[in-house]
């Protein structure tokens, strides 16, 4: 349900919250290499963080990247809202558009009752997610972002 670019971003930020200590930054090529994402499309998505300020960066040859905020202060639902938008939370399961029932006097579609419980669900999971509680997750299974 997620674009790669999304999934692309949300990896990115874990491994700069776990490798990353507060004012270290992390060059652009490491992180690539490190996650296995061609260069030239993580300096686009990386940059867009940057812009929303939910990651800082610096040039030069001590430059990089590290969090603009505390990694408890990044939820999914951020990241999945800058790089995705909110449609992924709004839109309707069959349909391109936000289900009827969003509009007024709408009529629901076929899918809406059953599916409206679980997308407010899956809504409250990115919101309540933040890259500090993944990072207290991974304890163990540190690589798994690597690959």
């Amino acid at each position: 349900m997620l674009s790669n670019t999304c999934k692309y971003a949300i990896r990115a930020l874990i491994y700069l919250g776990k490798n990353s200590e507060e004012g270290t930054r992390i060059g652009i090529k490491k992180i690539s290499s490190d996650l296995s994402i061609p260069t030239p499309f993580l300096g686009k998505i990386l940059q867009n963080l940057v812009k929303q300020k939910i990651l800082v960066s610096t040039k030069g040859p001590n430059g990089g990247f590290g969090l603009g905020r505390k990694a408890d202060d990044i939820s999914l639902y951020d990241i999945v809202k800058i790089v995705d938008g909110e449609d992924f939370f709004k839109n309707c399961l069959i349909g391109l558009k936000p289900c009827a029932t969003h509009a007024e006097n709408g009529k629901p579609c076929p899918v809406h009752m059953r599916f409206g419980p679980i997308r407010e669900q899956l809504c409250k999971f990115y919101q309540e997610t933040s890259i500090a509680r993944i990072l207290g997750d991974m304890t163990g299974i540190e690589e798994l972002i690597l690959l």
